[in-house]
């Protein structure tokens, strides 16, 4: 995920997690493939919400979603291994992939296996979401039926404060049926600080004056239930890095 532009050397100059900061490794997937959370979700997913029967279009937002591999195989996942693509296209689930990085959906598009089910865009949430409303228009939908909002908060958090972080989730809310969250825990935001630090670069803007610390999940799941009219559903357990993947549905 990116929330400012990089320069392609900014981007591939190292893929340890935390130190690039702004979230958009070049090669993320290497070292936290989707299967970190695949496996912890149903391939039963959509059908469980009750989507994904043919009536009707489902559509699926995945905010950061950085080269797209995570985008290509969570649609993967839910429409089943065996499922073409002449098949799903009967399903009519749709999947939209967004990240600042421009570098990094160019690379999404050129790799799009399903480029008639999956599209990528360029895109800061932070800034601005009339692409994704006129997304929503040309499909006739007035909201998402399912967000994903992984490993995304930590980078607007640090980036735009808090203030910035609370508008997020409450812009992905307003938006959204279901959302799926994973949030960094806060070891994650020190991790992150430190080998920015390691690397000779300033500090990140509002790491030092955050007021929500500790368990922002917890804070972001107060957040989004008693400001954005959503409840939390479900959880999926956590990551291998130790990540809770929480459902929120909107009342």
């Amino acid at each position: 995920m990116a929330t400012c532009s990089l320069s392609s050397a900014d981007i591939g100059e190292t893929n340890d997690p935390g130190a690039a900061p702004y979230g958009n490794f070049i090669n993320y997937y290497t070292f936290n493939p989707p299967e970190n959370r695949l496996s912890l979700i149903p391939a039963t997913l959509l059908q469980d919400l009750g989507y994904g029967d043919g009536q009707e279009t489902t559509l699926i937002l995945d905010v950061g979603c950085n080269s797209g591999e995570l985008s290509a195989a969570f649609y993967k996942h839910l429409m089943h291994e065996s499922v073409d693509q002449e098949e799903s296209d009967k399903w009519k689930v749709k999947l939209l992939g967004f990240d600042l990085d421009e570098l990094l959906i160019q690379r999404a598009q050129q790799n799009n296996p399903r480029p008639r089910s999956i599209s990528f865009i360029p895109l800061d949430i932070t800034k601005d979401t009339d692409q994704l409303q006129d997304y929503l228009d040309h499909h006739g939908c007035s909201h998402f039926h399912l967000c994903l909002c992984l490993a995304v908060t930590m980078w607007v958090h640090l980036n735009h404060g808090d203030a910035g972080l609370l508008q997020v989730l409450s812009r992905l809310a307003a938006i959204s049926q279901h959302l799926l969250l994973e949030a960094q825990p806060w070891k994650c935001y020190r991790s992150a600080a430190r080998r920015l630090r390691k690397l000779g670069r300033s500090d990140f803007d509002h790491f030092k004056t955050l007021k929500i610390r500790g368990d922002v999940a917890e804070h972001a799941r107060k957040h989004l239930e008693r400001n954005c009219g959503m409840e939390l559903i479900q959880s999926f357990g956590s990551t291998t890095w130790d990540r809770k993947l929480l459902l929120f549905k909107k009342r």
